[in-house]
């Protein structure tokens, strides 16, 4: 027969095992999804990609990120350029009200500029973002292979 206390502990450690795989912050009205980033090795950059919905009826904006691993992190977009894709840097990112903007390969970004570690595949690397309403919120990114696209994973 089950103690009472096993019983809890069981239930909060499955309630930690679905965070776990939820893979999701929040802060005010973002909801953050599924941060994550490719394995790279330090003195490079590495990027951050995740998606972010704003449930609120209050526009709100991505207005800056760091993180320890880096010497800075830039917010970016890629833009053609007659027939070259660049990146780059954006002020802001905008959440609208009801809508959800995807940090992705190839267009909306975190850039991770000089990374003062490796990014190793299957750690999760702290990362504060700063929104202009919802506040800081701090999340983490779950490193994927080098070559990694990221839609394995339920946004």
């Amino acid at each position: 027969m089950f103690s009472r206390r096993l019983l809890l502990g069981t239930i909060a450690g499955l309630g930690l095992a679905t965070a776990a795989l939820a893979h999701s912050y929040t802060a005010g009205d973002i909801a953050i999804g599924h941060p994550w980033s490719r394995a790279a090795p330090a003195g490079v950059t590495g990027a951050g990609f995740m998606t972010l919905r704003n449930t609120g009826s209050t526009p709100d904006r991505l207005v800056s990120a760091h993180a320890e691993i880096a010497r800075t992190v830039e917010m970016h977009t890629n833009v053609q350029d007659g027939a070259v894709m660049r990146m780059r840097p954006v002020e802001a990112i905008e959440v609208a009200p009801g809508q959800e903007v995807k940090l992705a390969p190839g267009g909306l970004h975190l850039m991770l500029i000089g990374l003062k570690q490796p990014l190793n595949k299957g750690a999760r690397v702290p990362l504060t973002l700063v929104f202009e309403r919802a506040g800081a919120v701090e999340v983490e990114l779950a490193v994927e292979a080098a070559g990694a696209a990221g839609d394995q994973h339920a946004h």
